[in-house]
């Protein structure tokens, strides 16, 4: 079982509520993975933004510098837009990162969930579904390590295109981040990929049905099943009452910002605290985090949860003390309920 957690990057407030820098953002994200791989976590993923609250936009240049200070802990990103990038400078990227961390490093690739990249770097929305579907196609024939031969309506072709650096494992440890697409799951069964679901609302027993999807599929395919991981939002207290009274304020800013691009309403309290109780919150002391996390894990049979430990703007000590709690006492305490 891989427990692992995830941030976006999110620009957190000192002690007395001011943002800090977003250079600053980026060195708290590398000090919270030193104390998680102090602490025996066992992934950390990085998410990438091209919004002003959000600190990383290429998440692999940050795992470069984590790389050198960490020893252990897994080092991926969650996810990388591959739509708005170049497949081929993914990968040596993270095979640079790769090489950094002596084998650590992982690409959790998607759509992401903003399409500020789109037009920053000028692609076509209408591309949408083209882009990701051609891009990964490439990805995955570059994964072989083989000099590769592509074409394609959204990038050059490549002739008996050779990539470097190769990887001294000999093939990049690589996942598909998928949001609830039927169809996207049944890509990611189709590339051999493992499976990344976010679940960031509701029951996590609803996502069961893609689980098995991807099982079905990969099987009908005659590709590999891996074990599928999950990522959800959450935050580590002292306390259940300290946890929610610390999350809530930012989690509810973030999420109105975003509901105000998507037509949601508001967040109320009471929809907060639903999903806390009963949806794919995981709020609360380390006891609550972890009996909750251990039920999810067991009902969708999953091989890995990242708990995302950062939602909006919360301070930079809640932030390091939920990270101290997950190392030391939720991570331990999920394997032991397990």
């Amino acid at each position: 079982m891989i427990l692992g957690l995830d941030t976006f990057g999110d620009v957190p407030v000192d002690d007395a509520g001011q943002p800090i820098s977003q250079a600053a953002a980026i060195r708290q994200v590398v000090a919270e993975a030193v104390l998680a791989d102090q602490l025996g976590v066992d992934a950390i993923a990085l998410g990438e933004h091209h919004r002003p609250e959000y600190s990383i936009s290429t998440p692999e240049t940050v795992l470069a510098g984590i790389a050198g200070v960490t020893e252990r802990i897994r080092l991926g990103s969650g996810v990388t837009v591959l739509s708005s990038d170049d497949p081929v400078r993914v990968f040596q990227r993270f095979a640079t990162v790769d090489a950094l961390s002596n084998g650590r490093a992982e690409v959790i690739l998607g759509r992401g969930s903003f399409t500020e990249s789109f037009p920053l770097f000028g692609y076509d929305m209408a591309d949408y579904a083209r882009l990701f579907e051609e891009k990964l196609d490439l990805f995955v024939k570059l994964l072989d390590e083989k000099p590769v031969t592509w074409s394609g309506r959204t990038r050059a072709a490549l002739t008996d295109a050779d990539v470097y650096p190769k990887t001294e494992s000999g093939r990049l440890a690589t996942w598909v981040g998928v949001g609830g697409s039927p169809e996207s799951v049944v890509r990611a069964a189709r590339h051999g990929l493992p499976l990344m679901l976010a679940i960031i609302g509701g029951p996590a027993a609803r996502f069961a049905p893609y689980i098995d999807l991807y099982r079905r599929a990969a099987d009908q395919l005659g590709t590999v099943a891996h074990p599928v991981g999950m990522h959800s939002p959450g935050f580590v207290a002292d306390t259940d009452d300290e946890a929610k009274e610390l999350y809530y304020p930012a989690y509810k800013i973030q999420r109105d910002r975003i509901g105000a691009l998507r037509g949601w309403p508001p967040l109320t309290r009471a929809e907060f605290d639903h999903e806390v109780e009963d949806g794919s919150l995981y709020v609360g002391a380390s006891e609550t985090v972890a009996r909750k996390m251990a039920a999810a894990i067991r009902t969708l049979g999953v091989g890995r949860f990242d708990l995302i430990y950062t939602a909006g703007a919360q301070s930079v000590s809640a932030r390091t003390r939920a990270v101290e709690l997950f190392g030391a006492k939720v991570a331990p305490m999920v394997r032991e309920l397990l």
